[in-house]
């Protein structure tokens, strides 16, 4: 009798236990809906469409100026050393190193000298800047902290990271794209230990919406709330460019860079040039790619070849679907020199799109990522003339040649693939 009893409890246990988890998962998990659009309309006349279904306001009179490879850092080290009131610096990625020792001594300079800096670092991108720098910055009266960092509370969330790079000098002044603080950014791209990247650096009404992209996962971390002059100070126009950020990740609802990365594939007329490192669209992405291709759109993608990149594995996952890809008309372009890691698209000439999300479902679904998109057809067209620099450096794939590759290698590829929503 008492066997039947502790049987039936449990039984009970274990379904009240699987019911739980089901519940929990429905609640957490993030929709995943097949987006479509219909819409004859060219792209230089949705900018108000792009900005408010990826959950933001475009905003005009903005200045941009793109910064390439290692030179990113020396513009970052003067507006550091420039603030007066606040530095704000957020990122996924920071090893120690000549960069790290070199950040750190600029944030400190700072904080002594009375400004206000708070550091933000990806518990698990950051678990290598050492626990000197940590140590030194909150010495120096910076306020540190890291997003999801191993702890019981923080058991659900582990595998949601913080994948921005963003710098905010007194409100005012922003950074935003790929440099992750580790020494193989430093250099121009020169050879394989050294990256190749692009970030721009901001100003005007846009950097109020850079800011609370820094607080929210500031505030998640720290409670703290920060207003003021300091902070938010009256912004002016200082150029000609309209931004919108997609940053935002709605529980249950699509995140907001990948709905901005679909609208402006299925909107786009003439051409659509992509530069990622990680280029794993899934299969809603690709037949979007090649409808373009079909209605006459120049598709070009260009990624760092298996060689090239720091991680082989998803270049061989994303090979996988290179072959539908190049069937569709896609062209595709491996960057042989070094890891290719900026995040950039420019499309029909007049829009373009720069910051820290890859082109798969890990950015998409899952990591906390900026994209800002920019109405401007010399910035465009600026970022049109990098794609075709950077070409110099590559092999364009041909469908021919691809599906003559080896078995081993297509196995790889299909094997790899299976894991692509965690890579």
């Amino acid at each position: 009798m008492i066997d039947l009893v502790l049987t039936v409890v449990v039984a009970v246990l274990g379904c009240a236990l699987v019911l739980a988890v089901v519940v929990i998962w429905s609640i957490k998990r993030h929709r995943d809906p097949r987006l479509r659009i219909e819409s004859d309309a060219p792209l230089a006349e949705l900018l108000p469409s792009l900005s408010g279904l990826t959950y933001g306001v475009a905003l005009k009179g903005n200045a941009v100026e793109i910064l390439e490879n290692g030179a990113f850092f020396e513009v970052m080290f003067e507006e550091i050393g420039r603030a007066t009131r606040s530095v704000h610096f957020e990122t996924f990625l920071w090893k120690d190193g000549i960069l790290g020792r070199r950040l750190v001594d600029a944030l400190t300079q700072r904080s002594r000298a009375g400004v206000t800096v708070r550091v933000l670092v990806d518990a698990t991108g950051g678990k290598e800047m050492g626990e000197a720098a940590v140590r030194r910055l909150e010495d120096a009266g910076c306020k540190f902290d890291t997003y999801h960092p191993k702890r019981l509370r923080n058991i659900g969330v582990l595998n949601e990271r913080d994948h921005r790079k963003i710098t905010v000098l007194d409100g005012r002044t922003a950074l935003v794209g790929g440099h992750c603080i580790v020494d193989s950014w430093l250099g121009d791209a020169q050879d394989g230990e050294h990256f190749r990247d692009l970030s721009v650096r901001l100003r005007g009404p846009i950097v109020h919406a850079i800011q609370s992209a820094f607080s929210e996962n500031w505030v998640e971390e720290t409670g703290e709330l920060f207003v003021g002059e300091d902070f938010f100070p009256e912004l002016h126009d200082e150029g000609d460019v309209a931004i919108h950020v997609a940053g935002v990740k709605p529980e249950g609802s699509a995140p907001a860079v990948k709905i901005l990365h679909h609208l402006a594939i299925c909107c786009a007329r003439e051409r659509i040039w992509i530069q990622n490192p990680y280029f794993l669209p899934e299969p809603a992405a690709i037949e979007a790619l090649g409808r373009a291709v079909a209605r006459g759109v120049d598709v070009r993608v260009m990624v760092p070849s298996a060689e090239a990149s720091d991680m082989p594995i998803v270049q061989h996952a994303a090979h996988r679907n290179f072959e539908r890809l190049l069937a569709s008309g896609v062209r595709i372009f491996e960057y042989q020199k070094t890891l290719l890691h900026q995040k950039v698209m420019s499309i029909d000439g007049v829009w373009c799109a720069i910051g820290s999300s890859n082109f798969d479902d890990r950015s998409f679904e899952i990591n906390d990522e900026i994209t800002l998109g920019m109405m401007d057809a010399p910035l465009a067209r600026e970022f049109e003339a990098i794609f075709e620099r950077d070409r110099k450096d590559c092999i364009e794939l041909e469908l021919k040649s691809w599906r003559r590759r080896g078995r081993w290698h297509r196995l790889k590829d299909s094997m790899l693939y299976l894991f692509n929503e965690m890579m």
